[in-house]
């Protein structure tokens, strides 16, 4: 699939922030629409067994009568027993439909997010804390459990019985009604009040569980720095401040979440000593019979049921929107058009940047300023200049992780804007400059890149790169775990498997970005081989700060400032570039370098 040509803009965007309004509900519904069909048969069992709940005060009126008439009572008392069998057998079944279906919504939610996540385009990784991210994939989903099925199916029924019950209340005595009507009222005003501070409520709570995720993030990915900066302490607040203001926050939704159940409950109460007083004055004057006043009462109790499942849907309504609001969040952001898996093919990639203007963000200063290069295929090509230079950008606009404000970015005189995502990654091996190891086995990260290697390549690449020593001292060799980001390995041995795993990929275009910036004599002696192996099949691009990596190269870019200054092989440079006569001699190392670059300064 070859996506449109697209100059960024958008890649400036900042995430949106959605409000508790229609795009939140409509959201809402898309997750909980393909389960329609499940929710409608809980509800409809649920239904059934609201209804068999509201025969039994008839039966019991049916009872008191024929208590009262000395009739035979076996044919009402096992009428009664039935209805309340039947329905809380029928209840159960509903109620598990609805919390199978619930899981069922929160594993898809997740879904979304994952696959979302994952296409993110590098820049709005940047702008949003990782660990805020992943809150809102773990515990935000979380809340939609309850919101998706049981709010849903509760306020439909409950309204429905509610409906019900005052219809059979209205025609047994309307006076009576009309004092439970104050009740539906009265609690109806309060929920209406005190909704929107408990969505209010959880929102801040699940920001600041995000603030917890992000923050614990950051301290884990420098957990040896924070600890030889004695930082410790100071981290520990960070979080703990984090953790109180969602305590504070759940604190205040809890509080409102209270005040509408016991204003519900007490008002019932209220009602009930009401209708008490009120029917027994009925009673006393022979307007109505004790059955009527006792199946009354009875309805007013059937009464507390629906109308906490009301307010009940429409807290966790509440509390789901504020979660669905974060989630919502995420699809705002911008992703990487989807693109199939592609090969990458054999033969060694061109590279050209025909004046390439760029900037992080529109707020920043340019990092390149019209830069202009062409690489030939095949061979070894070192970029040079000094820090902040634009040298590592250039890598990471060829992989369009960015991509340029201005001018273009042509592999093989194709802009890079017009190759579908997949083939292009799949041409390039890239070795960031930290050189990442991901939790896992050994093996698992040698074949990150590329899965369907077989044994004997894994075995021919780590003799290349000098790895076949260190597997053998493992303890269990190419399966032994290398702990979180590597942590079991040295800073040159994760170097190495990072470049290995390049390797691996057999890619027409190696990027490597600074390294041997850990590695000894020995194993850099080692690794310039295999850079100049490789460069014999593939395009080797790479950033280099020491003089014995970039003399070996076939041509030298010279960068200063986002502008190239010059371009060459190493003696050419020497004798004609001031900039790069000096980084030679002070910056890339070694004194035999520096005697070796005096010397063919010298007329």
């Amino acid at each position: 699939m070859t996506e449109p040509n697209r100059r960024p803009g958008a890649q400036t965007k900042q995430p949106l922030r959605v409000a508790l309004g229609r795009a939140t509900w409509r959201a809402l519904l898309a997750y909980v629409r393909p389960h329609w069909g499940t929710i409608v048969v809980g509800g409809a069992l649920g239904l059934i067994g609201s209804a068999a709940g509201l025969a039994q005060p008839l039966a019991a009126k049916t009872l008191v009568q024929q208590l009262g008439e000395r009739h035979p009572i076996v044919g009402a008392l096992v009428l009664l027993t039935v209805l309340v069998l039947v329905g809380a057998g029928i209840s159960a079944v509903g109620n598990y439909l609805l919390q199978r279906t619930a899981e069922t919504v929160v594993l898809d939610a997740r879904r979304h997010l994952i696959r979302h996540l994952i296409r993110l385009r590098i820049p709005e990784v940047e702008r949003n804390e990782p660990g805020d991210l992943m809150s809102r994939v773990t515990s935000d989903t979380t809340l939609l459990r309850e919101v998706t099925t049981q709010s849903v199916v509760s306020s439909i029924t409950g309204a429905l019985t509610l409906i019900a019950i005052v219809v059979l209340m209205g025609i047994m005595d309307p006076l009576l009604l009309a004092v439970t009507a104050a009740v539906i009222v009265l609690v109806g005003l309060i929920v209406g009040l005190v909704m929107p501070r408990i969505a209010k409520a959880t929102r801040r709570a699940q920001e600041a569980v995000g603030e917890i995720g992000a923050t614990l993030e950051r301290m884990l990915g420098a957990f040896r720095t924070v600890k030889a900066s004695g930082a410790e302490a100071r981290e520990r607040a960070v979080v703990e401040d984090a953790a109180e203001r969602s305590w504070q926050a759940g604190l205040s939704a809890a509080k409102w979440q209270s005040l509408v159940g016991i204003a519900a409950g007490l008002a019932i109460q209220i009602s009930f000593l009401a209708v008490l007083g009120v029917g027994g004055a009925q009673v006393a004057k022979g307007d109505i019979g004790v059955a009527t006043l006792v199946a009354f009462l009875l309805y007013l109790f059937y009464l507390m049921g629906p109308i906490g499942q009301l307010v009940r849907a429409v807290s966790q309504l509440q509390v789901g929107a504020a979660a669905m609001a974060r989630i919502a969040d995420i699809d705002q952001l911008e992703v990487e058009p989807e693109s199939p898996a592609a090969t990458g093919g054999t033969s060694p990639a061109t590279v050209r940047f025909d004046g390439v203007r760029f900037r992080y963000r529109e707020e920043l200063p340019e990092v390149h300023h019209g830069v202009t290069f062409d690489v030939p295929a095949g061979g070894m090509t070192a970029f040079v200049g000094p820090s902040g230079a634009g040298k590592s950008t250039v890598f990471a606009l060829i992989e369009r992780f960015y991509e340029a404000t201005g001018g273009r970015v042509l592999i093989d005189g194709r802009d890079v804007l017009d190759w579908p995502l997949g083939e292009l990654r799949a041409s390039i091996g890239y070795v960031e400059q930290d050189a990442p190891v991901l939790s896992g086995s050994l093996r698992d990260n040698l074949r990150f890149a590329a899965p369907d290697v077989t044994d004997e390549d894994i075995r021919r690449v780590l003799a290349q790169t000098r790895l076949d020593g260190l597997v053998e001292r493992l303890p269990e060799g190419l399966d032994t775990v290398v702990g979180h980001r590597g942590s079991k390995l040295s800073g040159g041995e994760r170097q190495r498997v990072a470049i290995a795993r390049a390797l691996l990929r057999r890619p027409r275009l190696l990027l490597l970005d600074e390294v041997t910036s850990q590695l000894d004599a020995l194993n850099e002696m080692a690794l310039r081989e295999v850079v100049a192996e490789a460069a014999r099949s593939t395009t080797v691009l790479v950033v280099a700060h020491r003089l014995s990596t970039v003399t070996r190269a076939d041509r030298i870019v010279v960068m200063d400032a986002g502008e190239v200054r010059a371009v060459g092989t190493h003696a050419e440079l020497v004798r004609g570039d001031d900039l790069y006569r000096e980084l030679a001699t002070t910056q890339f190392l070694a004194m035999e370098g520096a005697q070796a670059v005096a010397g063919q300064a010298k007329p």
